[in-house]
């Protein structure tokens, strides 16, 4: 096939319309290749470097610089994080785009790069409850320390303010009790793919019905690794085990003192209700099962399965 063939039927599945792509998490690096692979035609990433996600503290990063040159796409690597900056709105105004996709992307879009869209921005937010109830940072992380048993992933057009816009479609998943924050991931990945694939032919037509947000909103806030202190003495061993698994890899982790020293929690089951160690204080080791740690919690036992001394 000749390239200007090839060239002609990607311009085809774009419907004429150009597309950017704004990513730095792995958890959007499927969806991006199922639009690749079906025959989408990007014409620029954007993307940040392994310093900036340093810089920025970005939990599950992925360097989408090595896609873009096998695909031979143009890269820009912005000044700011927030697309601020003068020659981040310089790169957006003269690259006349139609279309903005996330690979990924926990930064608000301003407005003066969305006014430049034609079509506009293409926003993915999941929460336990429907918009605009969990708007705000690391929904999944808050769902499976909660203790939630459904997720609902939402695509909406972006507005300027925090996941506020006009919702294009919705697929929800089950949080099972045997989910981390890995496997919710999968779930996600699945979700975001068909959300993309199935809504993107009648976007670009401009063919897409979208309804509003309805209802007084609620935030989930910022989570840092500070944040992942377990206090053994106010949580219950079913909380231990939620508040773990919600904070596993790619995040930093729990992390709580065991025997006088700091640990991480990679992994932990409840254990038992039933047996009981009466006179062990809560997050006192009170058995080694090889490398297995089984810690008195309030309400029951907790198997550590995996740690770690920080």
């Amino acid at each position: 096939m000749g390239k200007s063939v090839l060239f002609f039927l990607l311009k085809l599945m774009n419907k004429g319309k150009k597309i950017v792509m704004c990513g730095c998490h792995i958890g959007g690096l499927n969806a991006i290749k199922a639009l690749v692979n079906q025959g989408y035609q990007f014409d620029s990433f954007v993307c940040l470097t392994p310093e900036q996600s340093i810089k920025y503290q970005i939990s599950g990063y992925y360097d989408y610089s090595f896609m873009a040159k096998d695909l031979r796409i143009p890269v820009y690597i912005p000044e700011s994080y927030a697309l601020t900056a003068p020659s981040d709105l310089e790169f957006f105004q003269q690259g006349s785009f139609d279309l903005l996709v996330q690979g990924g992307w926990q930064r608000l879009f301003p407005k003066a790069v969305l006014d430049v869209l034609s079509i506009g921005a293409l926003g993915l937010h999941g929460s336990a409850d429907l918009l605009p109830k969990g708007r705000g940072r690391s929904p999944l992380n808050w769902s499976l320390i909660e203790g939630r048993k459904r997720f609902l992933m939402h695509l909406f057009m972006i507005k300027s303010g925090a996941d506020d816009g006009d919702v294009i479609a919705i697929s929800d998943f089950d949080i099972t009790e045997f989910d981390d924050i890995e496997s919710l991931y999968f779930k996600y990945d699945l979700s975001y793919r068909r959300l993309l694939t199935e809504n993107l032919p009648a976007l670009l037509e401009g063919n897409i019905s979208i309804f509003p947000q309805i209802g007084k909103p609620s935030y989930y806030s910022r989570r840092t690794p500070e944040d992942g202190q377990i206090d053994w003495e106010e949580m219950d061993v079913w909380s231990i085990y939620n508040f773990v698994r919600g904070q596993s890899r790619p995040y930093p982790g729990a992390y709580g003192i065991l025997d006088g020293r700091t640990v991480r929690v990679w992994r932990s089951r409840p254990f038992d209700t039933r047996i009981r160690y009466d006179t062990a204080y809560f997050g006192e080791v009170v058995e080694r099962f090889g490398t297995r740690l089984l810690v008195n919690c309030r309400g029951g036992m907790l198997l550590i399965d995996e740690w770690e001394y920080v």
